[in-house]
Formats: structure tokens, sequence, C-alpha cells
């Protein structure tokens, strides 16, 4: 009889782990081939009869299927309620009585191509657009059953932040509608706005607000922003006639308007409202806005161009009100006007119209100080994942800037927020100062009133960047050239530093920061300029941080207020 043979315990223990694995790859596996089982948008309004008729919108114009894909997307989802009440508002049985072309507009208008969740929402504009074009604007209502919040006034998000596989869903209770009234139809079908209508219409300005959308070369939009004076704002307004022994009246007709401020010009004998120097059609100008400005653009910039020659208006928030021409001028303030913020912030087709609480005048401005942050650029601020999020940096090519422009070899410019130590933490970062790259950048200044002024350029240290550097206004050499490898003396006195063209403008002070004096600009009229910067010499092989560069009026000080570093505000003494 054979013996069996013994193997060792370590060896049979292996062989039973082999056959184990051999029998195991011998059978069927299941393996699940998607890590993500969320559904997309498209998938969960139809698996939500709540939904049924706006999905039917999104399948009659295609749009169910691009908000099946791959993306981030908001969408504001009115339900069924609110799409049959938006049938019975047009006396439509169907949506298939609704044009196609209406439909997309309607769809469109409810897609955001961001994810933007409510308590992203500000009380105003959303800052991403619709894919119509039009922002959407957010705001508060309260109710017996408490606050929510609405969108274009007059929707309410009955349940919000959805989150989907490709976005984030907001449930309305009403469809929003596309503005497509333009500002001159928007204001006329108010009744509290007549006598503004027969004003427009008396100086010719009626037309011109009821111009549809033009785009220049730059693709820039004729969009206008109307401050509007209701008809309670003009029976509250008193005027007193110098020429009928100060006979108070009161301005709340157009011929009591045409006595107060329309007068003959250019040696004519008989005043005419539609003349452009006309103080009446001037009044109409000083009260529209080249551009689009909703509430939360004046609640971020100082000062706004106006239609009338060489005037701008100020502005500035307050708690929650936004004022006007509120300013202080040698330490006495001026005491502006509010805009009406419930009812403001009403979008047209051709611009955005605002309510004001009371009269006003075209203010004569003195110089005053702008502090120009070369990061702030429409096409900067429009990149949310970038801009001012600390590390983060992005660079633009000249097609894609409206306020940039440069002359070299260089294609592109740098927007980089990883200075802390900057104002508002950002700077414009130029590869190469030289003609291998940059041999001349020019920026578009904000607005700068009329005046003499103390031009001050503040740069981030780096001893490879550009030695010699002019700067140009409008053109006009300034007297000193910059050196962007000067670091900040802090050992000198800042006055006597001062004297010298040089100054820290930040607080806390940072001595890789650097702030110099390249000359006294006379600015001939208020609105925009051109600062240029243009290199002599060949002299840099590194990068040239630019942060600010400051319009002080020659008669101010010019150390303080200082910039409050890696924040946005000012820091007195």
């Amino acid at each position: 009889m054979k013996r069996l043979l013994r193997l060792p315990s370590l060896l049979r223990l292996t062989l039973v782990f082999l056959i184990a694995l051999v029998f195991q790859n011998c059978s069927e596996q299941k393996i699940k081939e998607s890590t993500d089982e969320t559904l997309n948008i498209t998938e969960y309004l139809r698996d939500n009869p709540d939904y049924s008729m706006f999905l039917e919108i999104l399948d009659l114009t295609n749009y169910a299927s691009f908000m099946n894909t791959y993306g981030t997307y908001t969408i504001f989802v009115p339900n069924n309620e609110a799409v049959q009440q938006y049938l019975n508002d047009l006396g439509a049985a169907s949506l298939s009585e609704v044009p196609l072309n209406d439909l997309k507009n309607i769809a469109m208008l409810h897609i955001l191509d961001k994810v933007v969740n409510t308590n992203s929402f500000n009380d105003g504009k959303i800052a991403t657009p619709s894919l119509y074009g039009q922002f959407l604007i957010t705001g508060a209502a309260n109710a017996e059953n408490g606050s929510s919040i609405t969108v274009n006034k007059t929707a309410r998000i009955v349940t919000p932040n959805i989150i989907l596989g490709n976005g984030v869903v907001h449930v309305l209770d009403k469809v929003l509608r596309v503005a497509d009234k333009t500002l001159a139809q928007t204001i006329e079908e108010d009744p509290n706005l007549s006598l503004f209508t027969e004003l427009l219409k008396e100086t010719g300005w009626f037309d011109k607000l009821n111009n549809p959308i033009t785009y220049d070369d730059n693709n820039v939009g004729s969009y206008l922003t109307v401050l509007a004076q209701t008809n309670e704002v003009f029976n509250n307004t008193k005027w007193k006639n110098p020429e009928n022994n100060n006979e108070e009246i009161t301005l709340n007709t157009i011929e009591n308007l045409k006595l107060r401020y329309s007068k003959p010009v250019d040696g004519a004998t008989q005043a005419d409202p539609k003349n452009l120097k006309d103080s009446l059609n001037l009044f109409v100008q000083y009260r529209i806005l080249p551009g689009l400005n909703y509430m939360a653009d004046l609640a971020t910039k100082p000062s706004f161009e106006t239609k009338a020659p060489l005037e701008v208006i100020s502005a500035r928030l307050s708690n929650d009100t936004i004022l006007l021409n509120d300013d202080v001028f040698n330490g006495i303030r001026e005491k502006g006007v509010a805009i009406v913020r419930n009812i403001s912030d009403v979008t047209a087709s051709n611009g955005v119209l605002h309510y004001v609480e009371s009269n006003f005048n075209i203010k004569k401005r003195l110089p005053a100080p702008v502090y120009f942050d070369l990061c702030d650029q429409p096409e900067f601020k429009q990149n949310t994942a970038v801009y001012r999020v600390p590390g983060k940096w992005a660079s633009y090519s000249k097609d894609q800037l409206s306020g940039i422009t440069w002359e070299g070899k260089a294609t592109t410019v740098t927007y980089t927020a990883g200075n802390t130590t900057a104002w508002r933490g950002d700077v414009i970062e130029l590869l190469r100062l030289n003609s291998s790259f940059f041999t001349s950048i020019t920026f578009d200044t904000p607005v700068i009133i009329k005046g003499r002024y103390k031009v001050w350029v503040s740069y981030r240290t780096n001893t490879r960047s550009s030695a010699s550097v002019r700067v140009l206004v409008n053109d006009m050499p300034m007297s000193r050239l910059i050196n962007f490898r000067e670091y900040y003396n802090s050992t000198i006195p800042e006055r006597v530093y001062e004297s010298q063209g040089y100054k820290t403008n930040l607080s806390p002070v940072d001595r890789n920061y650097c702030c110099r004096l390249v000359g006294i600009v006379e600015i001939p009229t208020t609105g925009r300029h051109k600062l240029k910067f243009e290199r002599i010499l060949d002299s840099s092989n590194g990068q040239t941080w630019i942060d600010v560069v400051e319009f002080r009026p020659v008669e101010m000080d010019q150390l303080y207020p200082r910039l409050q570093s890696g924040g946005d505000g000012l820091v007195p003494q």
C-alpha cells in the first residue's frame, strides 16, 4: 500500500487559495459601472409630474436634451399651476398654441450656465445672466406664513436648492416673463411716471429710450440706465421764481418745469427743450447713464458717467440704501438722493429703470480721489470661479478684454488673486515688460473728475522686473520713470520719503509693495481716460505685478487715507 504524500501545512494552505482563485475567475462577476446615480435635471423633471408642463416647454424647444448633458446649470422651474396660469394669461388652451420662439425665450430666461444656490443670492441681480441674456433679480417678500425669496419681483421660490447631477433646481410659483418692452414703453405704462414721460417726449429723449439695442465693434450693447422721478416727487419739489418776486411754484407740470429750467442758448431768442444744451434737456440727460447699471453695480462703483456732457453722478451704499451724489467735500457733507430700492431694478429690453425718492440737479464736481484697481475689469469680474478667490489666476487675450490693450508679442495678460497683501488681494501680472513681450500696455481708467492730480503707481517689487518704465496719461508722458525693482524703504520718515516721490499706500505696510509718484496731470474733462505703461529699456526678465494707480487731487493729503491690505476699504491715519 502506497503512503500518501504528506505536505507541509503552509504549502497545503497555499494550494487551497490558488484553487479558490481559479474558480472565482471562472465565475461571472457583476461590476458597478456607474459611481453616481444622481439624476440629471431632465431626468428629475420626468420623474416628477408636478413639473410636466415646464418639461413640455423644454421638450418643444429641444432644451430637455440640453439639460440632460454634463454641466453646471441653474434652472428655475415653474410648477404646473404656474405654467397653467401663464397659458390662461395668454388665452391659450395648450403650449402648442404658443409661438415656438416665445417658448424658446421663456426656456432660456429660466436657465443659468452656472450653479447658483440661494445662499449666493443677494438682494438684487444674480451675477450670472440667463441664457436669454437678461439678468434675474432676487429679493425677499414677507407673507403670513413667513418670508420667501422672489425672482424678478413676481415669482416666489417654493422649493429651493434641489441638487442634481448637472446642476440645481429652484421651483417657482410663476413663470418668469421676458422683458420685451423698451425703457420708453416701460416708463410710459407706469401711471406714476406720467409727468416724467411727458418730460422725455418734450426733450426728445423718449424716442432715444425707445430704440432697440445695437452693438458696436467691440460687441458692447447700447444699454441705458434711467433714474426716474415719480409724479409724487415732482409734487414735492418747489422753486422760487426770482423773476416774479420769488413766487413759489411746484414743479408738477411740464409748463412749470420749462419755466424753471428751459432757457435760450447760443444766442437764440426762444428756449428749445430739444436742444441738447438746453437746461431742461440737460436735466433729463443727467438722469440717463450709459450701460446696464443695476443696484448691485451702483453699490460697487464710486461714480458713473451720465449723458450730460462732462457730468458724473457719484454713488455709495449706506446700510442697505444706495445714495446718489451724497458726498463729503472739504469736510462738509452734501446730502444726496436715495434710490427707492423695493421698486427699482426694473429690466427693460434696452436697459434698466430705477426710481429716486426726490428731485436732484446737476452737481458741479470738485476733483476727487480715484483709486484705480487695475484688476477691476468686467471680464475678470465675470469669471467668478477666479475673481478674488485666493490662489486662483487666469490669462486673457486682447479680444477678451474691453478695457485693456497692449503692444508687443505677448498674447495674454494675467489676473492673479494670490497676493493677499495687495488691495483687494489681486494684481495684474505682465510676463515681461520688454521688446519680446509687452512694449506697452494701456488701460481705460474709471471716471475721473476734471482737475489736477498727482499720479501714484503701486506695485509688488520683483528684482527681475523692468527697471525703466514710463507712464503716460492720455498720451502725455509723466515726469518720472518707475523702477519695479525698488522696495519700500521703511527706515525713511514717511513725509521725507513722500518728498522723494515714494510712499506706501497700504495698511498694514508690506515692504514688498512700493508706491511711486510718476508726476502731476491735468485732467481736462470729466470722464474715462487712457493710462499707459511703456518700457524704456529691455531690462526685464521677470514678471511685473501692478496693483493700484492713485489719482489724488494735488491739494489732498497724499499719504492718507491708505488702502486696506488684502481688503477693499480705506484706512484713515
